[in-house]
């Protein structure tokens, strides 16, 4: 019988150039940061069994991580590098069930098993948590990017009760009669026009949609012009502006005369506070994950802090809503972020307990019709299963 050990384990981080990411069709590409590259060394002398005077065969093997968006502190490269070393035992496991250890089997099974547990234990826990902000994000699409049928998007509006706002990014797929069909007295819409190039025609698909319900635009609590156009620099500030206000313009020949406003990032804004007198309140959103230098459980701290820089920055008596922010549970780590579904519990209650009056939960299901994105996020930020 043959047994692994581990020797040595060391890290060796490299400043590289910073890369862009995009956050799914309807986010943002973020602010880019420099990246480190942590490259974990893993030596393994595979030795004879006890009673053998010699060792048989030296292994040496290299696993590098994934890339990180900023060069770290040496406490966190500590924290990062026990992390590092608990993944490397798990590597050395695995390969002792390849070689037909006779404990891997149910050790493999029972951590399945435990961790099957807590992942479905978190989920129902996140959305518990995620039910005491303001609202959440809703997409229409199933996983292949085709319309939801009506059944299916009046189902899943009404596993939303607890929210008060619905916000979708366009009247696509007939999502918004179908929602407004089924939301509770309590409920109200939160839509969007997503394309500038469609406004005309998409302001008339909504207000057919609005008019044919029996809430009428009373059901609406606002409308989104667009969604980070500055951020992703599709538009400038005054194209933005121009678009929000015709607009409100043709809403309100409609009937509409409630909030109308433009939707971008958070960062967008501070640099550009022209975008503070856009909007008949300020909409941003801002993900305490693509901080890169947040943990989840100060995620609720860190918006605390954002909502406040935004107050100053605009310097007006306006009210601040965070339109999107959530913690992915799937892809790459981003700097002390790292995607998991503990992570994403963790990180919603921190936000609800803190500033839940005043965020929108990013998102109801995962999105599978998206793109991975560059840090393979970009699917997975679902509350529900």
């Amino acid at each position: 019988m043959k047994y692994s050990a581990l020797l040595l384990w060391s890290f060796v981080p490299t400043l590289i150039a910073a890369l862009p990411h995009n956050h799914h069709f309807h986010k943002r590409e973020a602010h880019a940061a420099p990246e480190v590259v942590t490259v974990l060394v893993t030596q393994v002398v595979t030795m004879a069994g006890p009673g053998s005077s010699d060792p048989t065969t030296l292994q040496t093997s290299f696993v590098s991580s994934a890339t990180e968006p900023a060069a770290l502190p040496s406490s966190v490269v500590s924290s990062k590098g026990a992390s590092a070393k608990s993944s490397a035992k798990s590597a050395t496991k695995a390969s002792a069930k390849s070689s037909g250890s006779p404990y891997s089997s149910s050790i493999h099974s029972s951590a399945s098993s435990s961790s099957a547990v807590a992942s479905s234990t978190a989920t129902s826990e996140v959305s518990s948590y995620a039910e005491k902000s303001k609202g959440i994000a809703y997409s229409p699409y199933t996983d292949s990017g085709s319309c939801k049928s009506s059944d299916v998007i009046q189902s899943d509006i009404q596993l939303l009760s607890a929210f008060d706002y619905i916000r979708v990014y366009a009247p696509d797929c007939s999502c918004v009669e179908n929602i407004m069909a089924v939301m509770g007295d309590n409920q109200k819409l939160f839509a969007g026009l997503y394309y500038m190039d469609s406004l005309t025609t998409d302001i008339e698909t909504l207000s057919s949609a609005v008019e044919s319900s029996s809430q009428g635009w009373d059901g609406v609590y606002a409308v989104s012009v667009g969604n980070e156009w500055v951020n992703s620099g599709d538009y400038s500030v005054s194209q933005v502006s121009a678009a929000v206000s015709s607009a409100r313009s043709a809403l309100s020949d409609k009937g509409y005369s409630g909030y109308v406003v433009s939707v971008d990032t958070l960062v967008a804004v501070q640099d550009n506070t022209d975008l503070c007198d856009v909007s008949d309140f300020i909409a941003v959103n801002s993900h305490p994950f693509w901080d890169g230098n947040v943990l989840p459980e100060d995620s609720g701290t860190f918006l605390k802090t954002q909502i406040a820089n935004i107050y100053k920055a605009c310097g007006s008596s306006k009210d601040v809503l965070i339109c999107e922010t959530g913690w992915p549970t799937q892809g790459d780590t981003y700097g002390v972020a790292v995607p998991s579904k503990e992570n994403q519990l963790t990180a919603i209650k921190a936000i609800v307990e803190e500033v839940g009056d005043q965020v929108l939960m990013f998102t109801t299901y995962n999105d599978y019709w998206k793109d991975g994105g560059s840090y393979g996020v970009e699917k997975y930020w679902g509350i529900f299963e």
